[in-house]
């Protein structure tokens, strides 16, 4: 949750990786580093071939969950379980959103789990 509290409210902003704008595929890719030590590919579609995939009811904390918002745009987070996740909104900044709402999950892909050191696919 540390991640967390230092991100909390950062605008979104694409291409950004600093606390003056960050995108959602930096914030995981810092959020992974910072908590972790593990170094994530950059991309959201980097980031979806990582580790391996986990069916949705298999989701652990600390798994990468996957968003399609259109035919050709990816969203990507961190799952916290009890179905919330840590990601960069376009719309709010870093915050906590749940994946059973209905806008995320009208949208969710998929999840995936990162293993130690990652294994790109």
């Amino acid at each position: 949750m540390n991640v967390y509290e230092r991100w909390k409210g950062v605008p979104y902003r694409l291409g950004g990786t600093s606390f003056q704008g960050i995108d959602c595929s930096a914030f995981v890719q810092i959020a992974y580093h910072d908590a972790l030590n593990v170094k994530l590919p950059r991309t959201t579609l980097h980031q979806s071939k990582v580790g391996s995939k986990v069916g949705y009811d298999e989701a652990e904390v600390g798994d990468l969950i996957f968003f399609r918002t259109s035919r050709t745009t990816r969203h990507v987070g961190v799952y916290l379980g009890n179905r919330q996740f840590l990601h960069a909104s376009t719309s709010k900044g870093v915050i906590i959103s749940r994946v059973d709402n209905p806008y995320w999950a009208s949208k969710f892909w998929h999840y995936r789990r990162v293993e130690y050191p990652p294994i790109v696919n």
